[in-house]
């Protein structure tokens, strides 16, 4: 037990810092745990400790730890979740989502309160048949899109997105992998000790809807209300993301002179290889403007460079290279845009389980990898425009981008990048619009009201995606968000090993002891209280696997409905709002909302404490509390 929760507290941890990738954290917690009982085993026949650890199973019970180790991978919530990602990524590809969106812009026009009211009413509802996560991914650049041609701030519209998909995701057993975990965790527990978990279970679809209703029409209350209020106007409403991105004293160009020593080289060599902070953005050539790859063409005099640099860096390249500023240059969108017909300026932002993640965009080969340059680096509120180079890039980071349509296009299709404004997409397979929603439909209907698990549903559904060609076969693999699925892999033995080695148990006790007084329902709070607090800082997988044996014990020790303080993790790991890092749709919104970490806290906070109250008594009253 000592060693579990040793265990627990460095996850926590590495949870909380993510000095590793979260994915890589649960899968060290996965191997520390394989390598318990054999390490163990051999220090004990060596004389050096009294005997060796059994934390996933015990002597003689006949089970296997390696094979109690690895449940994760083998786990139905972890095929269903992987499942649900190729679903969402099949609607995508039909392009619906989009059409939605320009309906809506053309209804909302430039009222805030309706451009707010239409993005929690599209995001809530769609994000109970499709993973929330994917929702927001697919709506962001809709809804930027929607700020900007609106003169709206985008802070006002992107953290209302997020907040909405948590609550349209608690509509359906499918809207969150939360909540599909958490409903095979029940399930295992019922299955596993039938004589005090019996009134377990799984949760069917619709099981726990109707509060997921009361959720979405109390948050849009309070969004459209308290949260409007609260919310902050980060970004400034600007039509041209030059000036939204403060670049007027970062952008310049300047001609090369007859004498120049530049004459003859090729850029590659000329300017690319020097140590300067310097980023070439377009070259224009009797009035012809070419974009990246630069790097091969030959420098002639009297070409233009548009420049991305600081005046000082500006003043040293003109003294060496024999370069003049072009007289009263003022670079905008629409200068930047002049070489194509289509958007190539754009906010891309760097997704969760990217490989760009750790990186820098030097040691990321960016520019060359992806035949774009980058102007600017915003990180929450901070604007970086200088020596972005060396910065190490963080999940939720948002880059401005330059690039030709096929660049911009090829990003919009990498699963590393969310591109924050709408681009144009001829491959979108509008045909398949009516296939897409229909298998959704009969996946969700077949879960629903036939004995078909959904997993094998999900899976059935995912197969009929490709057989039908609404998604490609060469695109399966790319949909799936691998690192929530070796998170999901990695942290369910945790839990595993926490209740074979009652360390579940002990923290029940803990946690019934010190209300010995109080009536069910303020546990039943508690219990929702700790997820919700745990999940904001740690990762919402992580925490239903921690919590989900610790509610179920407690709830015996009560004599109280262990379904109910289940519903309860299950609804406060789904809603997690103080912080960024609480939720992966919090981190999409991050960047393209300028957003600083106390303003999670500010509108997030009081949103907890009210859904803190709805559910607990929401639970009480659809499911009771007596078993």
């Amino acid at each position: 037990m000592a060693f579990v929760f040793a265990l627990v507290v460095a996850s926590l941890v590495l949870f909380a810092t993510e000095v590793v990738p979260v994915d890589v954290t649960a899968i060290g917690v996965m191997v520390a745990l394989l390598l318990a009982e054999p390490v163990t085993v051999m220090l004990a026949d060596a004389g050096l400790i009294a005997g060796p650890l059994y934390v996933l199973h015990q002597p003689g019970d006949g089970l296997s730890p390696v094979s109690q180790g690895l449940s994760g991978f083998a786990s139905s919530a972890t095929i269903t979740v992987l499942a649900m990602f190729i679903l969402s990524a099949g609607v995508q590809r039909t392009g619906v989502i989009q059409m939605l969106g320009a309906m809506i812009a053309r209804f909302t026009g430039d009222d805030e309160t309706r451009q707010l009211g239409a993005t929690i009413g599209l995001v809530g509802p769609i994000s109970g048949f499709i993973n929330n996560t994917a929702a927001v991914a697919i709506l962001l650049p809709m809804v930027t899109d929607l700020a900007h041609e609106g003169r709206t701030s985008p802070s006002k519209l992107l953290l209302p997105l997020s907040y909405a998909s948590m609550f349209g995701g608690t509509l359906t057993l499918i809207g969150t992998s939360t909540n599909i975990l958490a409903s095979e965790l029940a399930g295992n527990l019922a299955r596993q000790n039938p004589a005090r978990y019996g009134a377990l279970r799984e949760f069917t679809m619709f099981e726990f809807t109707q509060l997921g209703v009361v959720v979405l029409v109390v948050g849009t209350i309070y969004l459209m209300t308290v949260g409007r209020w609260l919310t902050p106007a980060r970004i400034k409403p600007e039509s041209d993301l030059t000036e939204e991105f403060e670049m007027a004293d970062y952008l310049t160009e300047v001609v090369v002179r007859a004498d120049s020593p530049l004459v003859g080289d090729t850029v590659r060599d000329a300017l690319m290889a020097t140590d300067l902070d310097v980023d070439l953005v377009q070259l224009i050539r009797d009035e012809e403007v070419f974009l990246e790859p630069l790097g091969p063409r030959v420098i002639r005099a009297g070409d233009v460079f548009a420049l991305r640099t600081d005046r000082d860096t500006l003043v040293e390249l003109l003294d060496t290279e024999g370069l003049d500023v072009v007289p009263d240059a003022i670079l905008d969108e629409d200068d930047l845009e002049a070489a194509e017909e289509r958007q190539n300026l754009v906010e891309v932002v760097v997704s969760p389980g990217s490989s760009l993640v750790g990186n820098s965009l030097v040691s990321a080969s960016f520019r060359q990898r992806y035949d774009v340059s980058v102007l600017a680096l915003r990180r929450g509120g901070e604007l970086i425009r200088r020596r972005m180079d060396e910065a190490v890039l963080r999940v939720g980071d948002t880059l401005l981008v330059q690039g030709t349509a096929d660049s911009i296009d090829r990003l919009n299709n990498n699963p590393n990048f969310i591109v924050a404004q709408e681009v144009e997409r001829p491959d979108f397979r509008q045909s398949k619009i009516p296939v897409a929603v229909g298998i959704v439909a009969l996946v969700v209907g077949l879960a629903a009201v036939t004995p078909i698990p959904i997993v094998v549903s999900a899976l059935a559904g995912a197969l009929a995606m490709v057989l039908t060609g609404t998604l490609r076969a060469t695109e399966l693999y790319d949909s799936i968000q691998w690192d929530v699925i070796f998170l999901l892999a990695g942290v369910i033995p945790l839990g595993l090993a926490l209740r074979e080695t009652g360390g579940a148990g002990l923290i029940a006790d803990m946690l019934v002891l010190a209300a010995p007084a109080l009536p069910a329902l303020v546990v039943l709070g508690l219990v929702y209280v700790v997820t919700a607090l745990l999940t904001n800082v740690i990762s919402n997988n992580a925490s239903v696997v921690l919590m989900i044996p610790v509610a179920a014990e407690a709830a015996v020790q009560l004599g109280a409905n262990a379904f109910a303080f289940i519903l309860a993790v299950t609804f406060a790991a789904s809603t997690a709002f103080m912080t960024p890092v609480g939720y992966q749709t919090n981190l999409f919104v991050y960047g393209p909302g300028g957003y600083r970490f106390m303003d999670y806290v500010k509108v997030g906070a009081p949103l907890q404490a009210v859904f803190a109250v709805v559910t607990t008594v929401g639970i009480a009253f659809f499911w009771g509390l007596t078993p």
